[in-house]
């Protein structure tokens, strides 16, 4: 059985929206694309080339999906270990829209797409992982299909905008497994899910 891992930009609000480019998602109104940028830095550069620089395989929503598509085959594979790796990637697409995947190497998933993810999570093979694609990740909370959380934490509200926990999740633990923050104060922290939710008393 191999991973499948979320990895996500977030405000401290939950906020998951657009955080690259002022157009990258505006829908709703949203009027705060790009909200990572102020924040980023050598550092968060060295977090996502270590994140990525191994095998992996992509499982991504439309949104997602035509944002990487339009950027990422355009940049230089010998230059970008980040690109190279993107490239280079299966991608497994969930929309009931897209008709033609022209992306090198991409499949769109057919059928319940819970049950797509689950049969891909048996087969053999390296990682799978989840970037931005907020309406999916909700479907893959849903269905516990979640086994780790990498995310990264902006210190910014911003009190509108598609969440991480938008409605999807449900009573689940999780181990904290690394956590470091940037200069600019970025937490970045990975969680792996840990069986069900603990109660008790302070006393």
């Amino acid at each position: 059985m191999r991973k499948l891992i979320v990895l996500s930009f977030v405000t401290l609000d939950g906020i998951m929206q657009a955080p690259g480019e002022p157009e990258e998602d505006t829908s709703g109104g949203f009027p705060y694309g790009g909200w990572s940028a102020p924040l980023w830095d050598d550092f968060m550069s060295q977090v996502m080339i270590e994140q990525l620089n191994k095998p992996y395989d992509l499982v991504l929503g439309r949104k997602t999906y035509e944002i990487f598509a339009s950027y990422w085959p355009h940049q230089d594979n010998e230059r970008s270990l980040i690109a190279r790796g993107l490239n280079s990637a299966r991608k497994y697409v969930a929309s009931t829209t897209l008709q033609k995947l022209d992306w090198h190497n991409s499949t769109l998933l057919e059928g319940d797409v819970a049950q797509a993810i689950q049969a891909l999570k048996g087969q053999d093979g390296p990682e799978l992982q989840v970037h931005g694609s907020g309406n999916l990740i909700q479907t893959l909370l849903r269905g516990d299909l979640v086994d780790e959380l990498w995310l990264k934490t902006f210190p910014v509200t911003l009190g509108t905008g598609k969440r991480l926990f938008g409605g999807g999740s449900i009573p689940a633990a999780f181990t904290v497994r690394e956590v470091k923050t940037s200069p600019r104060g970025v937490i970045v922290a990975s969680y792996e899910r840990a069986g069900e939710v603990q109660a008790g008393t302070m006393g």
